[in-house]
């Protein structure tokens, strides 16, 4: 299929008039770019844009096998998960840890094909409160266990001195300004596009807005090498690499279980480590984070109330 769709092309592809397309880029942000005075539009942002108003999805035709000492983690990126997925492997030999780098959303679409034991997710929600619960609901056939890894801080990331005053999203505006991002189905990603719709601010007018990285540590590293002076990360980078940073939100990062699989040997050995001296020291190496309501499971802000 084409990299880039015209507007004819959208609207067949959607079995609607092309008058539609227009509306559908106005109030439901399907994604388009303008060019030379047309509308064109990424064919993969627009098959992830259906595929995240899905409702109904199959359930996995190939279930994760009973597990045999192999634990999948998959999901959001952070660095003091892959320091425990470590030390995961380094205390339990007789098992082993892995991890698959593919965002929040991702990470919920490899949880709902089975394709793995552990999601790992931080998507706020609009209410701008909650986390993960209503993308769960929409993403999987059943509502998973959830239970906290940590509390992180986000920010934006630039060089000592802050050479360019960075203050806030609204900051990305200066003329000129290269930042550096992260891809698409990412809770950080999702963050930073809520920050500039509520400045104004369009971002793909902004230079480096299309440059997607996998990796936190990666923007730190793009920054600290001259090739950006801006980006989104988590607050932990700016401690490990030397870069000052504007807070942006302390946010929430949960694992997401399936019922069926909280039990398994190796799901219950990861959680158990969360309570472990050896983990709680891995933490205070590292800057922005929070254990305070680490290994506890989490409900739905409404459960909460109802219990209350």
């Amino acid at each position: 299929m084409k990299t880039l769709l015209s507007t004819k092309e959208v609207a067949q592809l959607l079995d609607i008039n092309e008058k539609m397309v227009y509306s559908l880029i106005a109030e439901k942000n399907l994604p388009a770019t303008k060019v030379t005075g047309k509308w064109l539009f990424p064919t993969s942002l627009v098959e992830q844009w259906i595929a995240e108003r899905t409702i109904n999805h199959p359930v996995a035709q190939s279930p994760l096998p009973p597990y045999h000492g192999l634990l999948i983690v998959a999901g959001s990126n952070d660095i003091l998960l892959d320091r425990t997925i470590s030390l995961f492997n380094n205390l339990y030999p007789e098992h082993v840890a892995v991890f698959g780098n593919l965002g929040s959303l991702g990470g919920l679409k490899a949880m709902r094909r089975s394709l793995c034991h552990i999601a790992t997710s931080h998507l706020l929600q609009e209410s701008e409160d909650e986390y993960n619960f209503k993308y769960a609901s929409e993403e999987l056939t059943e509502l998973p266990a959830v239970v906290n890894f940590c509390r992180r801080e986000q920010c934006l990331l630039f060089p000592k001195g802050n050479p360019r005053k960075i203050r806030s999203v609204a900051d990305l505006a200066q003329p000129g300004l290269k930042i550096v991002n992260r891809q698409p189905g990412t809770g950080t990603r999702l963050l930073l596009d809520l920050g500039l719709k509520k400045a104004g601010l369009d971002g793909r007018k902004i230079e480096g807005y299309q440059r997607e990285l996998q990796r936190h540590l990666d923007v730190g590293l793009e920054i600290l090498a001259g090739r950006a002076e801006v980006g989104p990360a988590i607050t932990a980078v700016a401690g490990l690499l030397g870069l000052d940073f504007v807070p942006l939100r302390s946010e929430r990062f949960d694992l997401l279980i399936y019922k069926d699989r909280f039990f398994e040997q190796g799901v219950q050995l990861f959680l158990g480590l969360l309570q472990e001296k050896a983990f709680r020291a891995l933490s205070e190496e590292l800057q922005g984070y929070d254990l305070g309501i680490c290994g506890k499971m989490v409900f739905p802000q409404h459960a909460r109330s109802k219990e209350e």
